[in-house]
């Protein structure tokens, strides 16, 4: 026949003497008391280190019937951690129903508070590998402007292209508007001297004025002498 107080009485002793400043009795009969679970230190400032309290309580007949336990609110955990490590919990009592059992739960309880501090290095570690791939696209982009575009033999021959086209487009546009431009009357009448023929012919009878060249035919003969003013 088991005897289950002196197999409580033992489970207590020897969890007494494995966390000596996390185990504290909360009652003797029935037994009942408290242990903190911490993550492990890992040495690095910048982690933080989470707890948990478990409370535990024996059954008449622990450890065959599972103890009474609760995840209380001392520590640094949300309560969704808490519920959690509820369901972990009933989980390994499940499975070792029959057997002394409060320090494998505290063992995975602490496991996963360590798997928690993992998850925060591997979040860090991905924020920071972003931040510097960030800073070396910008730092790439900076020396990209300083040193400018590298000319292959393909880019220049499309550029060459490119500006001898808008050249040529440039002179169509300038050849087109001489073309188009009006020209003033004195430009018409350098142009064409027949434009002065055809204006004439324009004119109406009334407007012409007849000359007689008789008057200008004599004037070879005539003796013109210009004399010096004294």
């Amino acid at each position: 026949m088991t005897d289950y107080q002196e197999e409580q009485t033992n489970e207590i002793a020897a969890l007494e003497s494995i966390y000596p400043e996390e185990f504290s009795v909360l009652s003797d009969d029935p037994h009942s008391f408290r242990i903190t679970v911490r993550s492990e230190d890992t040495g690095n400032e910048e982690d933080e280190i989470y707890s948990a309290t478990l409370e535990f309580t024996y059954t008449p007949t622990y450890p065959d019937e599972a103890p009474l336990y609760e995840v209380t609110e001392d520590g640094n955990v949300e309560e969704e951690d808490r519920d959690k490590i509820t369901e972990i919990l009933q989980q390994q009592i499940e499975e070792n129903l029959g057997m002394a059992m409060v320090f494998t739960l505290v063992s995975a309880t602490q496991e996963f508070l360590n798997n928690k501090v993992d998850e925060d290095q591997r979040v860090q570690m991905e924020e920071k590998r972003q931040q510097e791939e960030e800073e070396d696209r910008v730092k790439e982009e900076e020396a990209q402007k300083l040193k400018g575009t590298l000319v292959t033999i393909e880019s220049f021959l499309a550029w060459k292209d490119k500006f001898d086209q808008e050249r040529l487009m440039a002179k169509k546009k300038k050849t087109t508007g001489e073309q188009t431009k009006k020209l003033s009357g004195k430009e018409l009448f350098e142009k064409d001297h027949n434009l002065y023929e055809s204006d004439m012919a324009l004119l109406d009878e009334n407007d012409r004025v007849e000359v007689d060249e008789s008057l200008f035919q004599e004037m070879d003969d005539l003796d013109l002498e210009l004399e010096d003013e004294d």
